[in-house]
């Protein structure tokens, strides 16, 4: 299968769960600004007329987008990973995660706070009218290893969007002690550090094509 990502964004939460899950993946690196795919120079529009990451094609060549589809695809086709959540109310609770995590904590807090052309206003607005879903979450943190009573696609996506909070000064995560916990203590699981790594490097060298064009 081939994973298209940019580093550093959302969609590094399907290489955490591919990692986790002992996964071959092609990573096809996206070009955020150009929507160019860096390894041959198509554009990525090609295979998402949107342009967003991540996007998965699957071995059978469908193509999947949209994180929460494509965590879900992944604990799916990896049932021994673990990943996943049982038939019944767990998977409901799996589903509410990451609509939770995709809608107001990616979508409506995050996103304003790191577009640079959003004005002050828009972001003050953000911040007023959605820190309450960090208090909620971390009161559900509150005595907890997890968001389910096990590691699963939704922390690999949680994991993924809370790390925004270090390009995100005006979210201080010591505010939320338990989330904070729960993040640096994840930051160290094996898959996580390693995704991490890998995407910091390939994010510097980005930021570094960009100063170049500059």
């Amino acid at each position: 299968m081939d994973l298209y990502f940019s580093p550093l964004a959302c969609s590094m939460a399907t290489r955490v769960a591919l990692y986790e899950a002992g996964a071959e993946a092609n990573y096809v690196e996206v070009d955020p600004p150009s929507k160019q795919v860096l390894n041959d120079g198509s554009d990525f529009r090609t295979v998402n007329p949107i342009g967003l990451v991540p996007t998965l094609r699957t071995d059978e060549g469908v193509v999947l987008t949209e994180n929460a589809a494509i965590l879900q695809y992944v604990a799916d086709r990896f049932p021994q990973s673990g990943l996943g959540a049982a038939a019944g109310i767990e998977r409901t609770r799996l589903h509410q995660w990451l609509c939770f995590i995709g809608t107001e904590l990616h979508k409506s807090l995050f996103v304003p706070l790191l577009d640079r052309k959003a004005p002050q206003e828009a972001k003050a607005y953000a911040l007023e009218k959605n820190l309450s879903r960090l208090d909620y979450l971390d009161d559900h943190l509150k005595g907890r290893d997890f968001l389910l009573d096990h590691f699963s696609v939704a922390d690999a996506y949680l994991v993924t969007v809370i790390n925004w909070t270090m390009a995100t000064p005006p979210v201080e995560l010591a505010k939320w002690p338990n989330l904070k916990a729960y993040h640096d203590r994840l930051r160290q699981r094996p898959s996580i550090a390693r995704a991490i790594a890998e995407e910091f490097e390939l994010y510097k060298a980005e930021l570094a094509r960009k100063k170049a064009a500059a």
